[in-house]
């Protein structure tokens, strides 16, 4: 009796040291274990308008625990090439992907046939413009309401009489969704002002920008919907080449602001694009700890700035996030 005791204890104690051993090799494997990875793929990254953006990325990494890594396209990527890339990131491991994508709806099939396999959450745009059915979910500033700001804005410095006032109109694409959401707020709100648009131009201005943008005819007015537009006007009219227009636009980088600085352009409206970066991931990072979580659009804030209220105290955390 007394040996089955002996041994019931004995057996009892290796069972403990074995669930002791199987518990810390558990929070080893949990200790050891790769973060998830999360590649994001932007147009033109390596450009300064996307430093707000990736700063928020960075901060929303390191508060969700996770490894981002933002891959470098250093030119203008086609729907081929983003394509190429995204299958690239998840091929090497990538848990997510965070895209800006390239306009068309092979895009969109593509990106749904990668969501199968990993989260997708999308950027600045959509892939195709008035699609019916689901979307994939989107982190986007409030483009119709940034067009309808800067149209205000353009209301105060005339009060409200725009009569004889003739508009030139820049962006970078007049197919994306962004845009067009821009325009439709700044049209809107101008609409019975008496102002007219002279002149529209978007992609035509890629190949060599400020010789295409000084050729067009005079106007009072140029209005940027885009931060590579309104960088583009501010050159243009630093050499003379505008004759004179006021420039108010849409931006989101040091240029920018440093052209608003110096009186080149007149006001600013800046996306939150801090909180593009940041809310993007961490919708991500909710799904990646949950795969039951379904990732929701978010639409972020903007600010109007002005040459005397750039460097206000409510202005300073804008500014710092653009120069990360």
């Amino acid at each position: 009796m007394k040996n089955d005791k002996k041994m019931f204890i004995l057996v009892e104690a290796i069972l403990a040291v074995l669930v002791a051993i199987l518990a810390f090799m558990m929070i080893q494997e949990k200790n050891g274990r790769n973060l998830d990875k999360v590649s994001v793929i932007i147009q033109n990254s390596d450009d300064s308008q996307w430093s707000a953006f990736k700063y928020g990325l960075k901060m929303a990494a390191q508060d969700q625990g996770m490894e981002m890594f933002v891959v470098s396209t250093g030119q203008m990527l086609t729907a081929e090439e983003e394509k190429s890339v995204i299958e690239s990131e998840v091929d090497n491991g990538a848990d997510a992907i965070i895209v800006q994508p390239v306009l068309g709806h092979d895009t969109e099939r593509m990106l749904r046939k990668i969501g199968k396999k990993v989260p997708v959450m999308l950027v600045e745009q959509t892939a195709v413009i008035d699609e019916d059915g689901a979307k994939l979910p989107i982190v986007e500033p409030d483009n119709y309401g940034m067009g309808k700001a800067l149209a205000q804005e353009l209301l105060k410095d005339y009060n409200g009489n725009m009569k004889g006032k003739t508009l030139g109109i820049l962006s970078e694409s007049e197919e994306s969704e962004a845009v067009k959401e821009r325009r439709k707020g700044l049209m809107e709100e101008l609409n019975d002002t008496g102002v007219s648009v002279r002149w529209s131009m978007n992609k035509a201005f890629e190949k060599d920008k400020t010789a295409s943008l000084k050729a067009q005819p005079n106007v009072d007015i140029v209005i940027a919907l885009d931060n590579h537009s309104v960088t583009t006007a501010g050159r243009c009219l630093v050499t003379g080449n505008l004759n004179g227009a006021l420039l108010y636009g849409i931006g989101n980088s040091t240029e920018a602001v440093y052209y608003l600085d110096t009186k080149v352009a007149e006001c600013l409206v800046v996306p939150d694009e801090f909180n593009v970066g940041y809310q993007s991931l961490t919708e991500v990072a909710k799904n990646l700890k949950n795969h039951f979580y379904k990732m929701q659009d978010k639409t972020v804030s903007y600010t109007v700035i002005r040459k005397d209220t750039l460097f206000s105290k409510e202005n300073q955390e804008i500014l710092f996030t653009l120069s990360q």
